[in-house]
């Protein structure tokens, strides 16, 4: 039975915001109480919203869209719609940078995010009482991340994350589509190729990185692959879903 996608021939936005000390809370709350049901409403799907284990002024979210039309449409109705205009000023307060934009699609038919399960926590709930963490791991190419490496990960590279405790959620790489709402810049000059992985806690999370270095056919052959052929050294997000993320 094939797992049913969110946006599955779409696009999304990973979007990594840097804020002022002390704010990311204040922001999360805004976030989460304002800023889903009304981009929801107006087409976009919110698909995840973070904090980076590693960074205590660091947000992270995850946008879809069904394609970039579609993503223009959606983005010019919210940010010209009453809700953003009601609280703007007071997210933008919360920011120092929210231009690290990273424009994915799925890298294949069955790369896109599942569907999740059970409904999205109302606002004001009380806290789930265990919510798992996710792994984003962004590999940034030397070139494009084409037919033939979405192969190689697929044959050879996913077999091994499972093996050692991570099994992709979902894979992704860069869409180069112009960009539909110049008003929200974009990384438009990077070949990335982004992995999501969920596990059950901090040292699940730790145990599989620990694996995975330990492995001598990830350490002697695909990982020297991965390296010369494509990409340079990852970059790893180890990110705690907020009360009310779809992915959580």
């Amino acid at each position: 039975m094939v797992e049913a996608l969110r946006c599955p021939a779409g696009v999304v936005e990973l979007r990594q915001y840097t804020l002022r000390p002390g704010r990311r809370d204040a922001l999360i709350d805004l976030f989460d109480r304002e800023f889903v049901e009304s981009q929801e409403a107006v087409g976009a799907t919110l698909l995840g919203q973070f904090r980076d284990l590693d960074d205590p002024d660091r947000f992270v979210w995850l946008r879809g869209f069904a394609d970039m039309d579609r993503r223009a449409e959606a983005l010019e109705d919210f940010y010209g719609g009453p809700v953003w205009a009601a609280h703007r000023r007071e997210a933008n307060a919360t920011m120092v940078d929210s231009d690290d934009v990273l424009l994915l699609r799925p890298a294949s038919a069955h790369g896109g995010f599942p569907v999740p399960v059970g409904s999205r926590p109302a606002p004001g709930a009380p806290p789930l009482r265990r919510r798992s963490l996710f792994l984003a791991t962004i590999w940034y190419g030397r070139g494009p991340f084409d037919a033939a490496f979405v192969d190689f990960f697929r044959r050879r590279v996913r077999p091994v994350l499972a093996e050692t405790g991570c099994e992709p959620l979902a894979y992704l790489r860069s869409e180069h589509a112009p960009n539909t709402f110049p008003a929200l810049p974009v990384r438009r000059d990077e070949e990335v190729f982004v992995w999501f992985a969920r596990f059950a806690d901090e040292t699940e999370l730790d145990r599989h990185l620990e694996r995975l270095e330990r492995v001598e056919r990830w350490r002697e052959e695909l990982l020297p692959i991965l390296s010369d052929r494509w990409a340079r050294a990852p970059q790893r997000l180890r990110l705690l879903p907020t009360d009310r993320s779809s992915l959580r």
